[in-house]
């Protein structure tokens, strides 16, 4: 998962918001899918920026990487334009 809210929001609603990540190859391209290159995973992955959640922070594991904020940047951009914002 690809957690997308700030810390304060996380520590004070017990909550993140979240996109999913995939190691399966994508069909779809930005702005559904974007490939992450900055965050040094194992393996080669894109976040599914239309797969959005808010899950509790009990079920959060450890972090397995830091995506660049021009990744991010492009994230929300993909968000921005499937929801029209």
């Amino acid at each position: 998962m690809l957690i997308i809210s700030q810390d304060i929001f996380n520590q004070r609603s017990g909550t993140v918001i979240a996109m999913a990540i995939t190691s399966q190859p994508q069909k779809a391209g930005f702005p559904l899918t974007l490939e992450i290159t900055s965050a040094k995973l194992s393996k080669r992955s894109w976040v599914k920026i239309s797969q959005i959640r808010t899950l509790s922070t009990e079920r959060i594991g450890r972090k397995l990487g830091l995506i660049s904020p021009e990744e991010l940047s492009d994230v929300i951009e993909g968000f921005n334009e499937i929801t029209g914002a």
